[in-house]
């Protein structure tokens, strides 16, 4: 018998694990006008990355290395990194300098933490 809840279905165990965890963090982690969320999510083709207020229901940006000007780096470490480097650009010029981190359940660690580490060296406080 499944150990699964029955909004996750008859998602694989590791999904369901994920889901759990994407979950447990986003009770903590709130996105405002002033402070927006970063969250990441990773494909294994693409990273994808949206600043949202959460108050309001709004993405404020979105970048992936899937739109033609990123596409050359590819889904990996260094490709996180330029990719976060665009993201920490673009927050500048919409003046937001602090945002709230969100993981998305994945590893603190690999293009999640080079996405992140870009982001600050941009300027922009996580």
């Amino acid at each position: 018998m499944s150990r699964g809840s029955a909004s996750h279905g008859s998602a694989p165990a590791k999904r369901r694990r994920w889901l759990r965890r994407k979950q447990r963090i986003r009770r903590r982690v709130r996105g405002s006008a002033e402070r927006p969320r970063l969250t990441v999510y990773k494909s294994n083709r693409y990273t994808y990355v949206q600043v949202v207020d959460d108050l309001r229901g709004h993405t404020l940006l979105a970048a992936s290395n899937h739109e033609p000007a990123l596409r050359g780096a590819g889904n990996t470490v260094a490709g996180a990194a330029v990719l976060g480097a665009a993201v920490g650009e673009r927050l500048q010029q919409r003046q937001i300098s602090e945002v709230v981190f969100d993981r998305n359940g994945y590893a603190y660690h690999g293009i999640v933490r080079s996405l992140a580490d870009a982001v600050r060296e941009a300027g922009v406080k996580l």
